[in-house]
């Protein structure tokens, strides 16, 4: 089980003191929503900003790619310091060659399906990469409420992982609180990302915990 706060709720004046804060409070990875105002209706980050993370972080930083062809961008965000770069499936007519050319970068490498988008579209790619990411919300801004629809997709995933003895981690991402974090852990997911919940607290690093404590119970 590895929590991910997600950046993209943080205070970016105080950036560094928020990412300490989820690193002190146990968090696993630092997810980095990159968005280009054209795959999703939204501009946030680019190779610079993971760059400015690495330094001040231990944590993976875990980024997902929400852009047009990514394949133009990964070999800059692999030297920026990326582990985990996440590509939609939606987003490039190439995706085989786009997640090998983050594995030939020395990068993990992910694949992500939007809320509308079959598991038939990545079924292709599961046997090559490290992470599923399922959205379980419409991707372009935080703070949305979590699809249950989306629990279906990531129990299939993981009956598919272990009939296939697959190695991908699932990850889930959109409205992950200490309800919806119990129902994706016993759907099969084992990386939860969460933006709201944690930096929209007066204290991160306690609100990161408490996710932790609630897999950890469920378990």
């Amino acid at each position: 089980m590895k929590i991910a706060p997600s950046i993209l709720n943080a205070d970016y004046a105080n950036l560094a003191r928020d990412v300490q804060a989820v690193e002190t409070g146990g968090a696993d990875y630092l997810h980095v929503d990159v968005m280009d105002g054209q795959f999703v209706p939204n501009i946030t980050f680019g190779p610079g900003m993971v760059a400015a993370l690495r330094p001040i972080t231990k944590l993976a930083l875990d980024c997902h790619l929400m852009i047009e062809a990514p394949e133009r961008y990964i070999a800059e965000f692999a030297k920026a310091g990326a582990d985990i770069l996440t590509l939609h499936v939606e987003s490039t007519p190439h995706i085989y060659r786009a997640l090998q050319m983050v594995k030939d970068a020395g990068v993990k490498a992910g694949v992500v399906v939007n809320p509308g988008t079959p598991l038939e579209m990545i079924k292709n790619v599961l046997p090559l990469v490290d992470q599923v990411l399922v959205l379980t919300v419409n991707p372009g801004f935080g703070g949305q409420k979590f699809i249950p629809a989306m629990l279906s997709k990531v129990k299939r995933l993981d009956q598919l992982r272990q009939t296939n003895d697959y190695h991908f981690d699932i990850e889930v991402d959109g409205g992950i609180n200490e309800q919806t974090i119990k129902t994706c852990a016993a759907a099969g997911a084992d990386v939860f990302v969460t933006g709201s919940y944690v930096y929209g607290a007066a204290a991160p690093a306690q609100q990161v915990q408490k996710l932790r404590n609630v897999v950890a119970t469920h378990d």
